[in-house]
């Protein structure tokens, strides 16, 4: 799903061609010519980020910022004519993450949005998974061992690779190109063999019957995948 940014500047002529570039990298954008509009938009609407200006007709950016801070917490890159450092100060003191001047050029502002919600995004994200323990499988990312009904088996690293892979993504299917680009850090470039052998040399080590694998199945077509 496309990420939402919404864009508050008076200027149209500056608020659409920010919204066109932005558009172009595949963002979903909304756009308001004051503050008012704004506020309603960031209520109404998911927001992922706001670029916002600091001089609107009806309220002044570091105000709008403040309501807005009371409720949410996406990332917010101020805009501004104004270049004084005690703009800046206040501006991030109240929760800004970034500070733009005009002039801009439109390029820096999408790569600055879209570190910004990499940023955000990191910080956000669930607790990653250091354990899996399922069926009498248990693999553990830490200590970098994997037991199965309580016995240790031994894993060459790359095999554990491609074990902890699958089961980071427990419940859900991998392709061999996603498998293999992962865990190899390469292009693909049909590289099918080098998974199934991998793969086969994986469920051999799990004691896995080659026609009803318990743990690392295939979904035909598809790729594989690990009970979650």
């Amino acid at each position: 799903m496309a990420q939402t940014i919404l864009i508050v500047d008076d200027e149209k002529d500056i608020a659409d061609l920010l919204a066109a570039f932005l558009k172009n990298e595949g963002f979903t954008i909304l756009t308001a010519y004051n503050g008012e509009d704004a506020l309603r938009l960031v209520t109404d609407e998911a927001v992922d980020l706001a670029v916002l200006d600091i001089m609107l007709p009806d309220i002044d950016g570091f105000s709008l910022l403040q309501k807005i801070r009371i409720r949410h917490f996406f990332p917010v890159l101020m805009l501004t004519a104004k270049g004084e450092a005690t703009d800046k100060i206040t501006g991030l003191s109240l929760g800004a993450d970034d500070y733009i001047t005009k002039p801009f050029n439109p390029l820096e502002v999408v790569a600055r949005v879209k570190t910004q919600l990499r940023r955000y995004q990191t910080y956000n994200q669930p607790p990653s998974l250091t354990e899996y323990d399922v069926q009498g499988l248990q693999v553990s990312k830490q200590k970098h061992k994997v037991y199965l009904y309580g016995e240790e088996i031994k894993l060459t690293p790359l095999e554990f690779d491609i074990l902890w892979y699958l089961c980071e993504r427990a419940g859900t299917v991998v392709s061999s190109e996603e498998l293999f680009e992962g865990v190899w850090q390469e292009k693909y470039l049909d590289n099918n063999n080098t998974v199934m052998a991998h793969i086969a040399r994986l469920r051999e080590k799990l004691h896995e019957p080659p026609r009803k694998p318990k743990f690392v199945k295939t979904v035909w077509g598809v790729g594989y995948t690990i009970e979650k």
